[in-house]
């Protein structure tokens, strides 16, 4: 028996008939040099050599038509080499042969390479394909479905189960001042030796709203930001969202061209920020308010809750990431999306005995979690000090003020993890992400930091901060990856290939995202938006759209995902997204 390699021509998409037509004539091609030893042929090609893979092929495909079991040929009785082969001498053989009345295949693998399962699922493909082609031979190999109709329910609908009764129909402030009403005395924030109950975030947030809707901030009107982490950046945001309007978080730290752009694009009225800030701000027509030398004239207006005409589905923030193309885009978020993130969820207890820090800048869409995680839901909320952190300096705070909730991003993970793990052990809930972490770091904190969930989250700015989260408590379950989990509550999740169609357990394909998360799309970027944002085929609601994340990933066997890189150039520095293009551009 001599090996053929033989190579299978699929571009242009063929139907299965001219596939089959194409193997019928390299398979004649290759049987008029059959006689040609495989290992004079390797010889000859000199191919570099790697031990992790065979240099020339991968897979065998042995049709056995030799006559049935039994019979005997030139004095030799036959009987199906595949029936006792144990070992494999390459990734995957497949062997078939033709019984009375069904054909029989058998599948040998690699076990360093594939699970059982696995090879088992590649069977039950393998013969829905071969039943699919006989149905239809005319019909192109990408459009040949090669699941079942119980991994499509799997894929599609289980697996996406993720919806809960949550305050959909409500706004972000007016959510607030419901936890207002039921614990008013309460500790609602803490920065250093300075902190407001309940009632008196809302009294100053409800004075910054009255003076700001005086210069006409309503519904979809868009406030710039340009504050360092304090008190008064916390009754900012509340301020503007009680006024109707959305804010704008404008980064004290980005280059002046970048703020300049950002001013421009939003074309916002008014920009809040404070007097030792000015000197670094572009030239803008907005209406600066300094929040500490304007005190006085917004501390004149009423305490009282203004009347907002702002709906769920009006803008809550607006928030830049980097562009592709040099620009930087500006994620449109409205109040559903971030009250979905915080309310009646299901990736961590958000409850009123938490104390959450506010580390992030307010332009890392981290910050959503960090603020209204806690003041939606009764919580304390502290707030980092605005000078530029040590790791020594975190460890403190968290320490100091005994944080239970904390999100940090991968690259600071890891480091807190090496150097300071002992100031973590207040923290019961620890969230990490924004990039992939170490498995061995992950295993550390599970076994050093008795009751602490370690909750890996995964998500885009375009879907609202997370997507999918994975909560471990325990490190012995890991393989050589830490998964991103499952979808939170009332997010949708597939894994599709260039064809929108989804791809089974274990192949890679790319996560689109949907649900009450979803972003209204790019402000004034109508043609990237519909490039990104695109209808949902899944979805009876001829509204539904999905986010094309241009993440790699696929499924595991228990439904969970893991995370296998970008499509794009698209990086990732602590966290921020960094689309190779805008560096190229300047």
């Amino acid at each position: 028996l001599n090996t053929l390699v033989m190579r299978t021509d699929l571009s242009g998409d063929p139907t299965f008939r001219e596939l089959l037509g194409r193997v019928h004539s390299v398979a004649l091609g290759a049987y008029e040099h059959q006689d040609l030893p495989f290992e004079q042929l390797v010889a000859e090609l000199q191919p570099e050599r790697d031990f992790s893979r065979n240099p020339l092929f991968q897979v065998v495909f042995a049709f056995q038509n030799v006559p049935r079991e039994g019979a005997v040929f030139h004095g030799l009785t036959i009987r199906p080499m595949a029936k006792n082969i144990t070992t494999t001498r390459v990734d995957l053989e497949c062997f078939v042969w033709e019984g009375s009345e069904q054909i029989h295949v058998a599948l040998v693998y690699n076990t360093d390479l594939f699970d059982r399962d696995t090879i088992e699922r590649f069977g039950t493909h393998f013969q829905k394909t071969l039943t699919e082609v006989a149905r239809d031979p005319e019909q192109r190999i990408s459009d040949v479905q090669i699941l079942t109709g119980t991994e499509r329910q799997q894929l599609l609908i289980d697996w996406n189960d993720s919806s809960s009764k949550y305050s959909r129909d409500s706004c972000v402030h007016e959510l607030f001042e419901q936890q207002v009403e039921q614990s008013p005395d309460a500790v609602a924030v803490v920065y250093e030796d300075e902190q407001l109950t309940y009632r008196e975030l809302n009294a100053r947030a409800n004075q910054l709203a009255h003076y700001l809707k005086s210069f006409g901030v309503g519904p979809e009107v868009l406030v710039g930001i340009c504050l360092e982490r304090s008190i008064e950046m916390v009754i900012a945001v509340l301020g503007i969202l009680k006024a109707g309007g959305a804010y704008v978080p404008l980064d004290p730290e980005y280059p002046q061209e970048r703020l300049t752009f950002m001013l421009a694009d939003t074309q916002t009225p008014v920009l809040l920020t404070q007097q030792k800030l000015l000197s670094g701000l572009p030239e803008t027509a907005a209406h600066l308010v300094c929040l500490d030398s304007h005190w006085e004239a917004i501390g004149n207006k009423s305490l009282d809750n203004p009347i907002s005409d702002a709906v769920a589905e009006n803008l809550a923030y607006v928030m830049y990431t980097s562009g592709s193309t040099g620009r930087p885009k500006g994620v449109c978020v409205t109040h559903r999306n971030v009250v979905r993130l915080v309310k009646a969820t299901n990736y961590a207890s958000l409850g009123a005995e938490e104390v959450f820090l506010q580390f992030a800048p307010i332009s890392f869409d981290a910050s959503t979690l960090e603020l209204w995680g806690p003041l939606l839901n009764g919580g304390r909320l502290v707030v980092f000090p605005a000078a530029l952190p040590s790791l020594a300096q975190l460890g403190e705070v968290i320490e100091q003020h005994q944080v239970t909730i904390l999100w940090l991003t991968a690259g600071l993970f890891h480091q807190m993890v090496e150097d300071h793990l002992g100031s973590l052990g207040s923290v019961r809930q620890l969230l990490a992400g924004g990039d992939i972490l170490s498995v061995s770091h992950v295993k550390r904190v599970l076994e050093k930091l008795d009751g602490c969930c370690l909750i890996n989250g995964y998500g885009p700015t375009e879907n609202t901060t997370f997507t999918t989260c994975y909560p471990m408590t325990d490190g012995s379950a890991l393989g050589s990856s830490v998964p991103i989990g499952r979808p939170i509550a009332n997010t949708r999740v597939y894994i599709l290939d260039a064809r929108l169609q989804p791809v089974p357990i274990g192949v890679a394909g790319q996560l689109y995202t949907g649900g009450d998360g979803l972003a209204r799309g790019y402000l004034n970027r109508p043609e990237l938006t519909a490039e990104k944002f695109i209808p949902d085929p899944f979805s009876e609601d001829p509204a539904a759209r999905l986010y094309k994340t241009g993440d790699l990933v696929r499924y595991l066997p228990d439904g969970t995902i893991e995370f296998l890189g970008r499509i794009d150039h698209q990086v990732k520095i602590r966290g921020f997204r960094i689309e190779l293009g805008e560096i190229e551009v300047v």
